[in-house]
């Protein structure tokens, strides 16, 4: 417990290059799932970031196996399961059912990719669970060049993207290009989720692209609101958890996961308290 919060080595250890390197990219990825994130939640789409991040996960498996950079491997693995998910499931009663088959297929190949490679396992553990010291100015790069275009896209597309999630039928019926919406927004997670698992790990950054959203959809319906609040909380989970893994030499991932669960119950908290107190007595 002594070595959880040890303040004295958290602070030595912020001064490294390599931390600072990691608080950075923390920071751009949280400001993508915050971003995404309200986005994801109205689509429904938590499954669908889930796949995505075990399709990331056999990308980056298979750059592992071929030498190649495991950041161009699993942003490759993102975008094709994005684009597969995206054009097998054209009707929304298919979409579950293709996520899972696709899951599985991915997962499988991903684990035989990570036995057959013979390097160190700590590889082969950081793609599950996420590592700070694989975070170098080609992952900064990588991540601030997808950030740009990911959030460029967003700003281009956000108004016929928000009415397509509220209401995909009266959107379609007014001429909105749902499906082709749906397909681009789709590939920007993929990318998003991809960027994500260097540093959370494919297993749990489910907890980085939706838990802040989540929470933050229980307190709020402002759209504007809402994205606000998801950067806000996104931040301090992706941040936050990084300077706590310091000291004990945790996974991120553990922290990570924790802060954005107890931020979603306090939201989940006062969004009981406002109903209790403006329900009929």
């Amino acid at each position: 417990m002594d070595k959880l919060f040890d303040f004295e080595l958290t602070g030595q250890l912020l001064g490294l290059p390599f931390v600072l390197t990691a608080l950075v990219v923390a920071a751009v990825l949280g400001l993508l799932a915050g971003v995404l994130g309200p986005l994801i939640v109205s689509r429904n789409m938590a499954f669908s970031v889930h796949g995505t991040a075990e399709l990331a996960l056999t990308g980056g498996a298979a750059a592992l196996l071929l030498g190649w950079d495991i950041g161009n491997g699993a942003l490759a693995g993102a975008i094709v399961a994005a684009l597969v998910l995206g054009l097998l499931s054209r009707r929304s009663s298919d979409y579950d059912s293709v996520i899972g088959v696709v899951l599985a297929f991915g997962l499988g190949l991903g684990v035989l990719m990570l036995w057959l490679y013979k390097g160190r396992s700590s590889n082969k553990f950081g793609l599950l669970t996420g590592q700070i010291v694989g975070q170098d100015f080609a992952s900064v790069a990588l991540l601030s060049g997808c950030a740009i275009v990911v959030i460029g896209l967003l700003a281009a597309l956000y108004r016929p993207l928000l009415f397509a999630s509220v209401d995909p039928e009266v959107a379609k019926a007014r001429g909105v290009p749902v499906t082709a919406l749906a397909v681009v927004f789709a590939v920007m997670v993929g990318a998003a989720t991809a960027l994500g698992v260097r540093t959370v790990g494919s297993l749990l950054v489910l907890s980085l692209m939706v838990t802040p959203a989540a929470a933050a959809c229980r307190i709020t319906a402002s759209p504007l609101k809402a994205t606000l609040l998801a950067v806000l909380f996104a931040e301090v989970s992706a941040v936050g958890g990084i300077i706590l893994s310091l000291a004990p030499g945790t996974p991120v991932s553990a922290f990570v996961t924790a802060i954005s669960f107890l931020i979603y119950l306090i939201c989940w908290v006062v969004s009981r308290v406002r109903r209790t107190r403006v329900s009929p007595a």
